[in-house]
């Protein structure tokens, strides 16, 4: 794989774009009326204000405490940047909130602290300990991270997590489990050496040291070398913990013989003679970042027995500290734990190490390009395995119960983990599985509108997030004065700009064209201003011909234009049988709303065919399709003509022998909900409807514009499907991300 180029208009942009930052606040209680005022605020909130003064634990009950998390730091030790200060800082802490809501559903708060004194630091978290149910502290430098993190754990009565620390040893003993498991070792048998004496590398020993990792057959080393017994120069009490008797002073000398390398240092470190020289199937986890300290290539090199990790994604075995922190978090809020401690984190550990060693998912599969199957390449999950978040937390949860650290254990284990399973939004998941698609696919992607900032934007990241090359119909003059407008001058080289007016092919283009439309009351003078000066028609005239292998447009013109245009060159109408299907994504469910570009008016059989396109889509979602043909009656009831079409639609289907489950007619309310289908035994969908078919296209606008504008509905489409070749046609109030996931669509759909 190769590392993704972000250049830093894009990270700005990202950052800027809707709004500024990453997360915003959003009520979980109606407050519309009078009364919900009341019931939220003055006087309503005085009843659950006494109850928690009187008994403090209800405050779990009747507040988001048992759900929200503090991201703390003072910005001393950012990333690989150093001393940024508290608020360079926060785009940081940011991120760290947005993870845990998006892989752990932990509702986070970022708090970014103006002080380098330990003393005030900890008051001030100590202070707003009322308010969370757990504390994760973040990039503080060391020593002081050791003495903050330990004063805060013995002053507050809820969880304190430094992630440097803790998460990188829990992912780092997950991968040793299983490493150890693969080369036939055990832990208390085998020689480590450890680089890096920082809040990490300390934490990552110590846990291996209370998994039964032998003191004396660890030996730790830093910029000076060994940390041995009687040594004074660059030492502290944290190091002095792990001194060991020994003659050995460097790095090269203890890695000698040594069964495992544990990395938290700097690239280039350790050097190939050095892992020549250790044991045999040594394990190498080189977690410096962003380079290791000796790469995979590097090691193998030498070494074809070695199991090697590193931190970074683009190579096998990543120690990724999303795999733990949000997990952990997620068992201890549900225990309402006092502390996260060691048996917390050794369960965690485990957990992570069981699930790597099972089967994977067909949907991890298809996201990350490849079958994963557990060994020398797979000794730790992904970050999107869907199963991470029903196994993990129930791990912790045990371990914390267990060890006395719970003061609301879990009565029923099993309902728990089901509950765990609903709490996730599967959109994302399913929005990687088509980045992933597309990024297998490398496909040429013809990006038409070459004179507009957001689809250059957009052509751009589609070819450095390694998606496939970028194809922009333009002038390269004007495509290139746009990209140094838009901050993206080193994009003119990379990108290929295809101008209609030199191309080599436009003569072969006008001769097809010519041939399609000369009886459409067309001649040579009109296909060539079509051909030479209309980019729809010119983009899809490369892709008709294999000088690309996907098109976008749409993001300049009316869906309903480009259509046309498209459909002079394609047969991408209703009489083709093609149809648009927009995909709804709202609070973690997905619907598909068919249809919205094609058919103005469909009658029955045409009702069962875009039944059938959006079937289709939904497959290639990922989604198992239940068809619902919506109207304002449910089976028959009011009698309306302009219902009976949506009540012999599934009558179609069932002629044509379709292969999903399909109902009809009934009303929204009883295709989305499953409690409302139970009125109707008779009724064929086992579950919620993911499809609806609605009478007219009018009525999809209005639907899909609705939930976008009222519920704040993420929308993708409308997808043309049915179409002999992968198109696609943005709306023009488009974003370049919305326009680089109408391209992802059209590139998953080459090969599939």
């Amino acid at each position: 794989m190769t590392r993704l180029k972000i250049t830093r208009e894009e990270a700005l942009a990202f950052h800027m774009d809707p709004t500024p930052g990453k997360w915003e606040v959003q009520a979980t209680v109606p407050m519309t009326s009078q009364r919900d005022l009341s019931l939220a605020y003055s006087p309503g909130v005085a009843v659950p204000c006494l109850e928690i003064a009187e008994r403090p634990e209800t405050a779990y009950d009747y507040t988001n405490k048992g759900n929200l998390v503090a991201v703390i730091s003072n910005g001393t030790a950012v990333l690989g940047l150093g001393n940024l200060g508290a608020l360079g800082s926060k785009p940081v802490m940011e991120g760290k909130s947005v993870l845990f809501k998006r892989f752990a559903d932990v509702n986070s708060i970022d708090i970014e602290l103006d002080t380098e004194d330990p003393d005030e630091f900890c008051k001030a978290v100590k202070l707003m300990g009322p308010t969370f149910g757990g504390i994760n502290l973040e990039d503080i430098k060391a020593p002081e991270c050791f003495i903050i993190e330990q004063r805060l754990k013995e002053e507050m009565d809820i969880p304190v997590f430094h992630d440097d620390q803790h998460g990188t040893a829990v992912i780092c003993a997950a991968g040793l489990i299983n490493a150890l498991h693969i080369s036939g070792k055990k832990i208390e048998d085998v020689k480590i050496v450890l680089n890096g004496a920082g809040a990490a590398g300390i934490a990552c020993i110590e846990l291996l040291k209370s998994m039964g990792a032998r003191h004396d057959n660890c030996v730790v080393c830093d910029t000076k070398g060994v940390i041995y017994q009687g040594r004074t120069d660059g030492m502290n009490q944290w190091k002095s913990a792990h001194a060991i008797a020994t003659e050995l002073r460097t790095l090269e000398e203890a890695m000698v013989g040594a069964d495992v390398f544990l990395g938290v240092s700097v690239k280039g470190a350790v050097t190939q003679e050095m892992v020549a020289s250790m044991a045999d199937n040594p394990v190498i986890f080189a977690m410096a970042n962003p380079d290791p300290e000796i790469t995979p290539e590097e090691a193998h090199a030498v070494r074809m027995d070695a199991i090697v990790a590193t931190g970074r994604s683009d190579y096998p075995n990543q120690v990724n500290n999303v795999l733990g922190f949000p997990y952990l978090f997620r068992g201890a809020l549900d225990i309402n734990a006092r502390a996260i401690n060691d048996e917390m984190k050794i369960a965690c550990a485990h957990a992570l190490a069981a699930l790597a060693r099972e089967d994977v998912p067909d949907e991890v599969a298809v996201a990350y390009g490849k079958n994963l199957t557990f060994g020398r390449d797979y000794i730790i999950p992904t970050p999107f395995d869907p199963r991470l978040i029903h196994r993990i937390p129930p791990a912790v949860a045990k371990a914390g119960m267990q060890t006395g650290a719970a003061r609301r254990p879990i009565v029923d284990m099993d309902a728990y983990e089901v509950r765990l399973k609903t709490r996730m939004d599967p959109t994302a998941s399913i929005l990687r599985g088509i980045a992933a698609r597309a990024r297998k696919a490398q496909a040429r992607m013809i990006f038409a509108e070459g004179d507009d900032p957001r689809v250059l934007r957009a052509a751009v990241m589609y070819q450095r997030s390694g998606y496939g090359t970028a194809l922009v119909v333009g002038r390269p003059d004007d495509v290139k004065t746009k990209l140094v407008d838009a901050g993206l001058e080193d994009a003119v080289r990379e990108i290929e700009v295809v101008n209609a007016a030199n191309s080599l092919h436009l003569e072969t283009y006008k001769q097809f064209l010519y041939a399609r439309l000369q009886r459409q009351g067309h001649d040579q003078r009109d296909v060539h201003r079509l051909a030479a000066r209309d980019r729809h028609v010119f983009a899809a005239l490369m892709l008709a011909h294999g000088h690309g292998d996907g098109l976008v447009s749409g993001a300049t013109r009316k869906s309903a234009h480009v259509l046309a245009q498209i459909n002079r060159v394609f047969d991408a109408d209703a009489a083709h049988g093609a149809a648009g299907v927009t995909a709804l994504l709202h609070k973690g469910r997905i619907v598909l709303m068919a249809d919205t570009l094609v058919h103005e008016w469909p009658e029955p059989e045409d009702l069962a065919t875009i039944a059938e396109r959006a079937a289709d889509v939904a497959r290639h979602l990922g989604l198992e399709p239940r068809v619902a043909f919506v109207s304002f009656s449910t089976f028959g009831y009011p009698v309306s003509e302009r219902a009976e079409k949506m009540h012999k639609a599934p009558d179609v289907l069932a002629r044509r022998g379709a292969n999903f489950e399909y109902e009809g007619e009934m009303t929204v309310d009883v295709a989305l909900n499953a409690t409302a289908q139970k009125s109707y035994p008779f009724q064929r969908l086992s579950g919620p409807a993911n499809i609806l078919v609605v009478p007219a296209r009018h009525s999809a606008s209005i639907s899909v514009k609705l939930m976008q504008e009222m519920a704040g509905a993420t929308v993708i489409g409308p997808i043309l499907a049915g179409v002999e070749k992968p198109i696609q046609i943005c709306s023009t109030g488009s974003t370049a991300n919305d326009i680089l996931n109408m391209a992802l669509l059209a590139a998953c759909e080459i090969g599939s």
